[in-house]
C-alpha cells in the first residue's frame, strides 16, 4: 500500500467521511458482510484508500482489495469470485462474453484519470524527454534496439534494462494499444512485473534502466526516479500531471481509471454503501494518491447511475 493512503488517513477527520458516507441506514447504523476486490495493479491505491477510509465508519464490513491485474481481475469476475473489478482499461468483448456465458451483469464507472508515466534512473543524464516514436523503436515486437547507443549514436553503448507490467494488466494493453495501435503487441525480453514496486525498485538501482508504470508509482517515488516528458509527434514534450491529464495535453498515455460492480453484489447493502461511498470519495482520495479526480458533476451523475443500476434488484436497501 503506499504511503500517502496512510497519511490521508490522518488528514481527513471522522465526521467529514461520516457526511460522504451515505451507508444507506438510519445515522449510526451498522452495515455487516464482505466486499471482495480485486483487478487493476494502478486502480489499487484508489481503491484501497476508499477501503480504508470505509472501514473506519463500516467497521463490521470485511473489505479486501488485490491487485492481480486487470486481465486476471476480470477472469476472477466472471468466475464470480469477486463483487468488484478494478481495471485500468475498458472490458474487452472477449471478457464481455465471459461474463455474459456466466450470467453475470455488471455496471462500468469511472473513478479517477491517469496519465503512464515513463521513467528512468536519476543518474541518467542524456535523456531528458522522449517521442512516441523513440517508445515504439524500443518496445516493438522483434526490436533490434539493446543499447542507448541504437536510438542516438551519442547516448552510452550500454544495454537498456526495460521494466514494464506483465501480459496481466491493463497498463500493459493500455500501453501497447497506444504505442504501436496494437493491444499486446510488445517485445518480450524485458523484465515484466507483476508489482510495480519491484519496477519502481529496479529502476531507482540501475542507470541504464527505463520503464512505464501508472503516474501515482512515479509520484509516491519521485526522489528515486526521474520522469520523461513524451513528444507525441507535434515537437512539444509533455511530462504527466493533473493539468496535463486533466486538460488533454498530455498524450497518448492519459486513460480513465474503472471499477465493474457485479448486479448480483449491487443487491446486498454493504456492497451498495461501499460503492456509493466510493464515488463520493473517489475525487479528493485519487488526488491524495497522484491520480488526476473527474469533474465533480461526473461523480453525481454515476451516483444516480449507479442507485437505477440497483434499485430495482431484489432485497435492495436503496443505499443513498
Amino acid at each position: 500500500m503506499l504511503k500517502k493512503i496512510f497519511a490521508f488517513a490522518f488528514i481527513l477527520t471522522g465526521g467529514i467521511l461520516l457526511a460522504s458516507c451515505g451507508s444507506g441506514k438510519k445515522s449510526g447504523d451498522k452495515l455487516s458482510g464482505t466486499v471482495e476486490i480485486d483487478g487493476s495493479s494502478t486502480v489499487y491505491p484508489v481503491s484501497e484508500a476508499v477501503a480504508e477510509e470505509f472501514r473506519n465508519v463500516q467497521p463490521e464490513v470485511r473489505v479486501t482489495v488485490g491487485s492481480s491485474g486487470t486481465g486476471a481481475g476480470f477472469k476472477k469476475f466472471a468466475r464470480g469470485e469477486t463483487d468488484i473489478s478494478d481495471a485500468s482499461r475498458a472490458i474487452k468483448d472477449s471478457e464481455k462474453q465471459s461474463l455474459q456465458e456466466n450470467n453475470i451483469e455488471y455496471k462500468e464507472l469511472t473513478v479517477a484519470l491517469d496519465g503512464i508515466s515513463v521513467v528512468v534512473n536519476p543518474e541518467n543524464d542524456w535523456i531528458n524527454s522522449i517521442t512516441v516514436e523513440q517508445l515504439k523503436q524500443i518496445w516493438k515486437p522483434d526490436s533490434k534496439v539493446q543499447n542507448w547507443s541504437d536510438l542516438n549514436p551519442d547516448w552510452p553503448n550500454e544495454d537498456i534494462h526495460l521494466y514494464g507490467p506483465n501480459t496481466a494488466h491493463g497498463t500493459y494493453d493500455f500501453f501497447t494499444e497506444e504505442i504501436m495501435g496494437e493491444s499486446g503487441a510488445s517485445r518480450g525480453d524485458f523484465n515484466a512485473v507483476s508489482d510495480y514496486n519491484v519496477a519502481v525498485q529496479g529502476i531507482s538501482t540501475d542507470k541504464y534502466a527505463l520503464g512505464y508504470f501508472g503516474l501515482a508509482y512515479y509520484e509516491e517515488n519521485q526522489s528515486k526516479l526521474k520522469l520523461l516528458p513524451v513528444d507525441d509527434g507535434s515537437g512539444k514534450a509533455v511530462a504527466p500531471s493533473l493539468e496535463t491529464v486533466k486538460n488533454g495535453t498530455y498524450k497518448p498515455l492519459s486513460r480513465p481509471l474503472f471499477i465493474y460492480i457485479r448486479k448480483s453484489s449491487a443487491a446486498e447493502p454493504q456492497v451498495q454503501a461501499f460503492v456509493n461511498f466510493y464515488l463520493k470519495n473517489a475525487g479528493q482520495l485519487s488526488k491524495e494518491i497522484g491520480y488526476i479526480p473527474l469533474p465533480e458533476s461526473e461523480y453525481t451523475d454515476q451516483l444516480k447511475e449507479f442507485k437505477e443500476f440497483y434499485s430495482e434488484l431484489p432485497n435492495s436497501e436503496s443505499q443513498q
